[in-house]
């Protein structure tokens, strides 16, 4: 089939390299605009532009996938279907009615659980035990639309949601292919999902990795972890934002909400029930590095604490 892929950052690269090397052909890719970025805040494509670039493949690059020109492209391109991967934008019924086999997501999670644009970090803060990716045609709703396929993936206890979105893309690239296929030889089954049962995933926010002391070490372990590698859990110190990448709950319940006890290895800190033993952190100013080797370089008053 002639594919246009659709996608933007650096998860959708396992799917659209796993297309090109299948016997598909993608014909072009749509990619969200240049973005500024670094201390510069120059112009730089997005990891998808940049393959597309090395691969020698056409790249459209539209401010509002609802521009006319967009349209006009895609239907000269006359693409059998639209593969997409995290592409960043609505898009309007005229887009979707241009291939035949429709536009085609790749989503990361079983729908209709965790709709929307943070699934992985949703299911972590959560507290599932289990995910997935599946692919399902595109309509008008929020992920909405009719499942082909999906995987199950199992969310480990020290999985971060940047853990977890790394393997689900590998092996959802994998899933992408598979419909590919199905869709080309006219096998595919679209199933409607469940009327009961969705949850919504909207993206996360600076606010959304601030951390509350009072609440329990296993849901602050949840909240580490969702926001990790973003937006980031942090926490206060000395009225500073002190990052935290990384902890383990501990048993221990001697220690106030936001209260410190540090030793030559460790910091723990207490929270409304257990305690966080804290890994990696980032000061203010700093680099990240162990909490040991942080707490070395602070003269701890009595009275400190986080947050």
């Amino acid at each position: 089939m002639r594919l246009v892929f659709a996608g933007t950052p650096e998860v959708a690269l396992p799917a659209l390299n796993a297309l090109v090397e299948s016997d598909h052909e993608v014909v072009a890719v749509i990619t969200r605009p240049d973005a500024p970025s670094g201390r510069g805040r120059t112009l730089h494509p997005s990891p998808v532009a940049a393959r597309a670039a090395e691969l020698g493949l056409e790249t459209l690059k539209p401010e509002r996938a609802k521009d006319p020109a967009l349209v006009q492209r895609l239907t000269e391109l006359a693409p059998d279907c639209c593969p997409v991967v995290a592409y960043g934008a609505l898009l309007p019924q005229r887009l979707l009615d241009i291939p035949p086999h429709g536009w085609v997501n790749l989503h990361f999670s079983l729908l209709p659980a965790w709709r929307g644009a943070a699934p992985v970090q949703h299911a972590v803060l959560a507290g599932d035990q289990e995910t997935g990716a599946c692919t399902f045609r595109i309509v008008k709703e929020l992920d909405a639309g009719p499942v082909f396929d999906a995987i199950t993936e199992p969310i480990g206890p020290t999985d971060t949601a940047g853990d977890l979105l790394g393997r689900l893309a590998e092996r959802g690239a994998g899933l992408l292919v598979a419909t590919m296929d199905a869709l080309a030889a006219g096998t595919a089954v679209a199933t409607p999902q469940p009327e009961t049962g969705e949850s919504y995933a909207a993206k996360l926010t600076v606010e959304d990795g601030q951390l509350d002391w009072q609440r329990t070490a296993v849901e602050l372990d949840r909240q580490v972890r969702g926001c990790q590698p973003a937006p980031g859990a942090w926490t206060t110190f000395r009225g500073d934002r002190f990052k935290i990448n990384s902890a383990t709950p501990v048993d221990e319940d001697r220690l106030a909400p936001g209260e410190l006890r540090v030793t030559k290895k460790a910091v723990v800190v207490g929270t409304g029930a257990g305690a966080l033993d804290l890994g990696q952190v980032q000061a203010q100013g700093k680099k990240p590095m162990r909490a040991a080797d942080w707490a070395r370089g602070v003269t701890f008053a009595a009275d400190d604490k986080l947050g």
